[in-house]
């Protein structure tokens, strides 16, 4: 499996382009990969998982298949392994800005990375569309966004020993008060009201630590930036009276969630309902032949938003696809326990 960011300016020819790298666009990769059809992967986050590593990295999954328990990423992690026989191309950072159907039947792709691709179909698996994270909406905000003002915590050793301010009251921002609570040299929580939508768990936790006087918790909006020199010293918040209360601080993480857009992909002359794309529940076509999709992105009568729902749909697809781009051949289901040809795309030893 390789990662790729580079301009390439050819196009590239493959059989098959998934948009979407989360838990439904890496298992499309595997279904396909055991009919013998090869993919390349574009998503516009710069690392794989989609909502998934997004939303909930560090949450328990309790509904997949024979694992009781699946951390997110795990999940995401064992995706990826399960893949690595097919040598799937992966583009990360490359959000699909052109899109178009030729008259010979096969799409044509660009990214804003600069590739280019030639593929015979076409699969749809970016979630809720692309992420953008919710900003902290205050003046000044912008050019500390990326460093002193982060929206995702990349790096959480960093962290330790700092004055930090967590804006949020949902599972990411309880998650890591907890987390960096102890590390942290002061830390202040601030969320908008006194009700959290964390698990309960959490939040009883963190109440006990803001007994200890471990961290603080204000019921309060972001206000305005204290700054000295350039640099952040810290931020005002305003309670519910009218109270501003000045917090020091030299980093905020705000999680005030993703909000998803569904992008260039509503201008693709794609059937649409509710902002999702309408399929079939046969081959999970959309009404563009050729264009799938599968996963939370898709719509269609009885559709239930579950993981295992998008790998069900991606499992049917990959067939259809299939059909699609070798019309001619006949097809026959095979088994992964017995069959030596599944066996040799998986690489399992004779």
């Amino acid at each position: 499996m390789s990662q790729t960011s580079s301009n390439a300016a050819a196009a590239v020819s493959t059989e098959v382009v998934i948009i979407g790298a989360g838990p439904c666009g890496l298992f499309q990769v595997f279904e396909l990969g055991l009919l013998g059809i090869g993919a390349h992967v574009l998503d516009s986050l710069k690392h794989p998982g989609g909502q998934c590593a997004e939303l909930y990295p560090d949450k328990p999954i309790y509904d997949i298949p024979a694992l009781p328990v699946c951390g997110a990423q795990e999940l995401i992690d064992r995706l990826l392994e399960q893949i690595k026989p097919f040598k799937p191309q992966l583009h990360l950072g490359h959000e699909v800005t052109e899109f178009s159907r030729g008259a010979n039947g096969r799409f044509q792709l660009a990214t804003s990375g600069g590739a280019r691709f030639d593929a015979g179909a076409v699969v749809i698996a970016a979630g809720l569309g692309s992420f953008q994270p919710r900003r902290i909406g205050i003046e000044g905000a912008e050019p500390f966004e990326g460093g002193a003002i982060q929206y995702r915590v990349r790096n959480a050793a960093e962290l330790a020993g700092r004055r930090l301010v967590i804006f949020g009251g949902g599972d990411s921002a309880l998650d890591w008060a907890l987390e960096l609570a102890p590390k942290a040299a002061s830390l202040d929580l601030v969320h908008r009201r006194a009700d959290f939508r964390a698990a309960p768990a959490s939040v009883a936790r963190m109440r006990e630590l803001v007994a200890a006087g471990r961290m603080r918790v204000f019921e309060a909006l972001p206000h305005s930036l204290l700054q000295e020199h350039g640099a952040l010293r810290g931020v005002n918040v305003r309670s519910p009276d009218g109270t501003l209360h000045s917090l020091e601080a030299e980093q905020l993480l705000v999680f005030f969630g993703l909000h998803p857009k569904l992008g260039p992909i509503a201008e693709w002359g794609l059937a649409l309902e509710k902002k999702a794309l309408k399929v079939d529940a046969e081959k999970f076509q959309t009404s563009m032949p050729g264009v799938f999709a599968v996963g939370d992105i898709n719509t269609y009568p009885g559709k239930k938003k579950l993981i295992l729902s998008g790998f069900h749909e991606a499992a049917l697809a990959a067939f259809a696809i299939q059909h699609h781009l070798y019309p001619q051949k006949k097809q026959f289901l095979q088994y992964t326990t017995t069959s030596p040809v599944m066996h040799q795309r998986l690489g399992v030893p004779d």
